[in-house]
């Protein structure tokens, strides 16, 4: 048998295959073979559903004292372009996600030098008072540790306050690559690979759920990849606490990371399909359409993905580096783009309980209440 007969065996069983087999299918150029291995264990986890979420993003500053390279949103205080909202300017932001259905607000931002924890708690609590309906997940790792540094709070502690203001969840960011030489080049200011884990780790065992990511297409390697996602595993082992785990295409643009292209369709694609066989113990791989664009992500969904995120609504970090997606979709849009892929759309909230699942015939009744 040749690797991916025993890889496909494995997927059958439903048995866990090695870091060394994962490395090896990264090599493969049996693009469709990967695809079908891939959606049997996806289909093994969630038959034909395919989910997305009507969300609202909010990136509340871009003054970050992180400058890492690969990063094309982050500001210095003094750059004319550098802002921070007030916290009307973000209930300003709240409120027309709220008016258009969102259940989530997403909310992530710059490592500010000047912004007190009170700002933070005052924005959570706020948030949750007028609209108790949406779900708070906020802060990546990287900011956690940060207001743990800056107020003085064990991480424990912080994670304690941030979640009796309204935090619901943690987003996945900050993970980029785990391995040390890869971050080193990367993101030399930022928490190390160990430490975003560890947070994670804290992160669980407060009783909140998060999702994982990898920033992929950069001056990484496969097995760094393999070694990222291997650590992230193994710490879901441990904990349960991942709910989602998201491969981010890198884009280049405006970032001082040399001679490095955008992602190929065929490397994406590889790459979701590799962490849905290998991440057994992850419920969901997520294709985030504002990196990888509409069709890729559609395609994805043959490929072991089985969630294409949301709306969004005003991104601003990815666009920051060049990308040249919208920057959001409606519900009809994802609704859509999940059923020509021949999958069941279900509308999801942030911990995954289903809000609504649609058929051929509710895609013709809102285009129908579209029109009226």
């Amino acid at each position: 048998m040749d690797l991916l007969d025993i890889v496909q065996n494995k997927v059958e069983e439903g048995l866990r295959i090695s870091p060394d087999e994962a490395l090896a299918l990264m090599a493969s150029h049996d693009l469709i073979r990967l695809g079908k291995i891939a959606s049997m264990r996806c289909r093994a986890k969630n038959g034909d559903l395919a989910y997305f979420i009507v969300n609202r993003h909010i990136n509340h500053t871009n003054i970050c004292v992180n400058r890492c390279t690969f990063c094309a949103f982050s500001r210095d205080e003094k750059d004319p372009d550098a802002y921070t909202m007030d916290l009307s300017e973000v209930i300003q932001k709240a409120e027309q996600g709220a008016a258009e259905g969102a259940t989530e607000f997403h909310i992530v931002g710059g490592l500010h030098p000047h912004l007190t924890l009170d700002y933070y708690l005052d924005l959570l609590s706020t948030l949750r008072q007028r609209f108790p309906h949406i779900h708070i997940q906020a802060f990546t790792a990287v900011e956690i540790d940060y207001l743990s540094r800056i107020t003085g709070l064990p991480i424990g502690d912080l994670l304690r306050e941030l979640k009796q203001a309204g935090l619901g969840s943690l987003p996945g960011g900050g993970a980029e690559i785990f391995d040390p030489r890869v971050r080193q080049s990367i993101c030399p200011e930022k928490i190390t690979g160990e430490k975003w884990l560890e947070i994670m780790e804290a992160v669980h065992a407060a009783g909140l759920k998060s999702n994982a990511t990898m920033l992929y297409g950069h001056v990484e390697d496969t097995r760094a990849r393999i070694d990222h996602m291997s650590r992230l595993r193994d710490l879901q082992d441990r904990t349960g606490g991942f709910q989602a785990f998201i491969p981010l295409a890198f884009h280049p643009e405006n970032t001082r990371i040399p001679q490095t292209g955008m992602t190929t369709g065929f490397d994406d694609l590889k790459t979701m399909a590799v962490s849905r066989i290998f991440l057994d113990n992850f419920s969901h791989i997520k294709a985030f359409w504002i990196m990888l664009g509409e069709k890729i992500a559609q395609v994805s969904l043959l490929f072991g993905v089985d969630d294409i995120d949301g709306t969004v609504v005003e991104e601003k970090i990815t666009h920051a580096a060049g990308a040249m997606t919208s920057e959001a979709l409606s519900r009809e849009a994802l609704v859509r783009m999940i059923q020509k892929a021949g999958k069941v759309p279900v509308e999801r909230d942030t911990l995954y309980r289903e809000i609504r699942r649609y058929d051929k015939n509710q895609e013709l009744n809102i285009k129908n209440q579209n029109d009226n």
